[in-house]
């Protein structure tokens, strides 16, 4: 570690740049899965318990892929960039078929594989930023991710409704997925491909130092061996650090599952209308339908809009964070407690929005809560973990994400129909006090001292 050298602005920049299509690919998912859900015919409290597929690869694939790519090494694309390229790969194939799933169930088939692959490219990204930087740049490195992902939020968030501003369709028969949100996620498979191309293209990865050593420990693994092991005795600033992260992702997914029907229906009055309720046979009736469908549709795409302006606000306050990172050593622990209570804050206050428009300030205290998760946790971590193995250590840590994912897919849904009368608005109260809750935990989280990195002003 003391012979890495502080990269520039731009290197680290490219370095993290394939985060843009990783992005991209989440934000579609986390944006509009729900609505394509629905519109293919799921209930309201269903959604949570179809949304189990991306947790449960994540448990799956993070560690090993992890634990590979510490003990890949190719002599050409290094050891973290062919899990880059695979992953984006198979991410821009399920990507570009996942609106035109025939049925719900398709739909979630599709997306098991879609965050299979998203997490294939995305957990060696974690650790290339720890392979490559010195710890006190860790930091910085981490943000600058951040502020690539903020960019790629928006944009995605946006897409289908920048579609639809073009004169493309935003409604279809019922069951079939609108054109405008088909040609986003098509446009979301073509990014997703060209920016991990721009890192692999311009980021060089150093080999092992000892390689006969690495060559001798890649042949006496055994992954699940090693991966129960690593488990067993990880060090306990990252189970403390976890226990925040489990919080912290409990909210962002009750929010990523519930927010199309609790904002179209509690927000803009305009809920998703059951087939089923309408007998298209009848004019009337099926003029009725298609007026209550539209006004869902033109909701949903806004509610994505709106949703939208969490990454907006996390790029601008990753953009602040890595100016502040460049040029003086960064209080992970005290920024990370701050942007929880206000994401927190803002999930409450969208309950009492008095009109639509009032979810742009709500959606920004989450940004900056979503701003710190992407970065704050991982600098904590990379600092308290052997950089040998920082890979394998990043993918168990990840299983503090989708636990709790996996959590809200199964009790989310049981706990709107017992306790809040399958109010889905209900859900987002739950990501508020989450991740208060969350904040609370920080306190049994220590803060590493680092070294003040005095080439890092200039390295812009």
């Amino acid at each position: 570690m003391a012979g890495k050298q502080h990269l520039s602005f731009w290197q680290i920049w490219n370095m993290s740049f394939g985060f843009l299509g990783i992005q991209f690919g989440f934000a579609l998912q986390g944006g509009f899965m729900s609505r394509i859900f629905q519109t293919l015919g799921a209930e309201k409290d269903a959604l949570p318990l179809l949304w189990i597929a991306a947790p449960l690869t994540g448990l799956l694939v993070q560690p090993v892929i992890g634990y590979l790519s510490d003990r890949t090494w190719h002599p050409i694309l290094g050891r973290r960039r062919p899990f880059f390229l695979i992953g984006a790969i198979l991410s821009s194939i399920a990507l570009l078929f996942m609106p035109h799933s025939p049925t719900l169930w398709v739909a979630a088939g599709m997306l098991w594989v879609l965050d299979a692959s998203i997490n294939i490219s995305m957990e060696p990204f974690r650790a290339l930023v720890a392979d490559k930087l010195p710890d006190e740049q860790r930091s910085y490195g981490f943000v600058v991710q951040t502020l690539i992902i903020g960019i790629g939020t928006w944009v995605a968030s946006n897409l289908p409704w920048m579609v639809n501003q073009l004169g493309v369709s935003n409604v279809a028969a019922p069951g079939v997925v609108p054109d405008s949100v088909k040609i986003a996620f098509a446009i979301g498979a073509a990014v997703f491909l060209l920016s991990i191309l721009v890192t692999v293209v311009t980021t060089p990865e150093s080999p092992p130092e000892d390689m006969a050593r690495f060559e001798e420990e890649r042949r006496d693994g055994s992954l699940v061996r090693d991966i129960l092991h690593l488990v067993r005795h990880m060090p306990r600033q990252m189970f403390n650090i976890g226990v925040v992260q489990f919080f912290s992702w409990l909210a962002f997914f009750s929010m990523w599952s519930m927010a199309t029907p609790a904002l179209t229906d509690h927000v803009f009055g305009a809920p998703a209308p059951d087939p089923a309720a309408f007998d298209m046979a009848v004019a009337a009736q099926a003029e009725a339908f298609t007026g209550a469908n539209q006004a869902f549709q033109n909701a949903a795409d806004l509610v994505g809009s709106y949703m939208g302006y969490y990454g907006l606000s996390s790029m601008a306050v990753a953009l602040l964070l890595s100016f502040y990172a460049a040029r003086r050593v960064v209080n992970r622990r005290l920024v990370h407690f701050v942007s929880l209570t206000l994401g927190g804050l803002g999930f409450l206050s969208m309950y009492f929005v008095p009109a639509p428009v009032y979810l742009i300030g709500s959606f920004a205290l989450v940004g900056v809560a979503w701003a710190s998760i992407l970065s704050m946790p991982y600098a904590l971590l990379a600092s308290a973990v052997d950089p040998r193995r920082m890979g394998v250590y990043m993918g168990i840590f990840n299983m503090f994400i989708v636990i709790p994912q996996i959590v809200a897919a199964t009790l989310l849904g049981p706990t709107l129909r017992g306790l809040f009368d399958t109010q889905p608005i209900a859900a987002l109260m739950i990501s508020g006090a989450s991740l208060l809750v969350g904040a609370a935990c920080l306190s049994r989280v220590d803060e590493p001292r680092t070294v003040r990195a005095p080439a890092m002003a200039a390295a812009h």
